[in-house]
């Protein structure tokens, strides 16, 4: 006879998703592994919208995860449409102002609030050879990736992919992922600038090949990023070309000088693409974050969304375990909601932009007027 579970919920990915998830099962009394590979590119630059505090309050974490070392952003800058500038700012959101993250203390915090609540927490811990057995449960590998060879099995009663946009679990599971574009990165940091030249807010640039994003990090420093489609003239190149199209930009050079733009190194490359599930729970797994549903930075919406999923997800799962049949189809229908919310907004910000409808980059995206059900 088989050795009970020693989990009721394996959560692979300790980002924004995972830790979501995992504090949404241990509240409601769940036994709880979250595994964080610690993986992939560091992250820069990202932002949490102001109505995040609430997804963050629901969750119970708002105050250790929003304390210091966070860059308040009090409003948002766009040449869209026009070279003139349209200023929102955070005095008019009933939530208050957003935040420009340190992503590795954001999620430093988050999978500390989730071992404080009760959830075991593995760091550099990847998830490997997930096989469902007979009598339902799972069993994984869990394999230490700090640089020994360690490796452990494990067998639990449901898992959350929340690997991210390449969603291992989901895929290997036997669901299909669906791009929505080809939306591509090209990002560097810039050094500190003096003081004087410091604006918190973030602005967004259209040109005739894709738009430019600029705002301030918390160490001072400045992201600037440009993104594009990887087959158009803006993706070739390297930091001379990317140091020349910033510099024929109208405002992103004017916020960028004062940094210092010479020499810099070449722009690192990342994915931006929208994406998602053609179902986000299957056998014994459920999908959140970008594993789920990954949206074009455009939307400000990649941190919101994956807290928001996570959480979600985590109260499904706990109700399915529970015997909830329902419990995963209206979770379904909530990341379903979101996306269809997120298409309908991509594509009226892109008709926007109409002086250069006959750019590849814009007739792609604009050439659309309903949403696509295969997408």
């Amino acid at each position: 006879m088989s050795p009970p579970p020693a989990y009721d919920v394996v959560v692979a990915g300790g980002g924004p998703a995972g830790c979501a998830a995992a504090l949404a099962l241990v509240r409601a009394g769940r036994t709880v592994l979250l595994a964080d590979s610690g993986t992939g590119p560091p992250k820069t630059g990202e932002a949490l919208v102001s109505v995040g505090r609430l997804v963050l309050a629901d969750l119970g974490v708002d105050q250790p995860v929003l304390g210091t070392g966070h860059l308040p952003c009090h409003g948002n800058l766009s040449a869209w449409g026009s070279t003139e500038l349209h200023a929102v700012d955070a005095l008019h959101d009933p939530y208050g102002h957003g935040w420009h993250l340190d992503r590795p203390l954001f999620d430093r915090r988050l999978r500390a609030a989730a071992r404080e609540a009760g959830a075991e927490v593995t760091e550099h811990t990847a998830v490997r050879r997930p096989a469902r057995q007979p009598d339902g449960t799972w069993r994984l590998a869990l394999c230490d990736r700090s640089g020994g060879s360690r490796e452990r099995t494990v067998r639990c009663r449901w898992m959350v992919d929340a690997t991210g946009r390449g969603a291992a679990i989901a895929v290997r599971s036997g669901a299909r992922r669906r791009r929505g574009d080809r939306l591509t990165a090209l990002h560097l940091t810039l050094d500190p600038a003096p003081r004087t030249a410091l604006d918190g807010r973030s602005l967004v640039e259209s040109d005739q090949d894709g738009w430019w994003y600029t705002a301030l990090l918390p160490s001072r420093r400045r992201l600037v990023a440009y993104f594009t489609d990887p087959d158009l003239p803006g993706a070739a190149g390297g930091a001379e070309r990317f140091r020349d199209r910033l510099l024929a930009t109208r405002h992103i050079a004017h916020r960028a000088r004062p940094h210092g733009l010479r020499p810099l190194p070449p722009p690192r490359r990342a994915p931006a693409h929208s994406a998602h599930l053609d179902r986000v729970h299957g056998d014994g797994w459920t999908a959140a974050g970008d594993a789920a549903v990954a949206f074009d930075p455009l939307s400000s919406q990649g941190i919101l969304t994956a807290l928001y999923t996570g959480l979600s997800a985590g109260e499904a799962v706990d109700a399915r375990l529970r015997g909830d049949r329902s419990a995963l189809d209206d979770y379904a229908a909530k990341v379903t909601t979101a996306r269809t919310a997120y298409q309908r907004g991509h594509r009226a910000a892109h008709a926007q932009e109409t002086r250069w409808s006959e750019r590849p980059f814009w007739a792609r995206r604009q050439r659309d007027t309903q949403p696509n059900p295969l997408r």
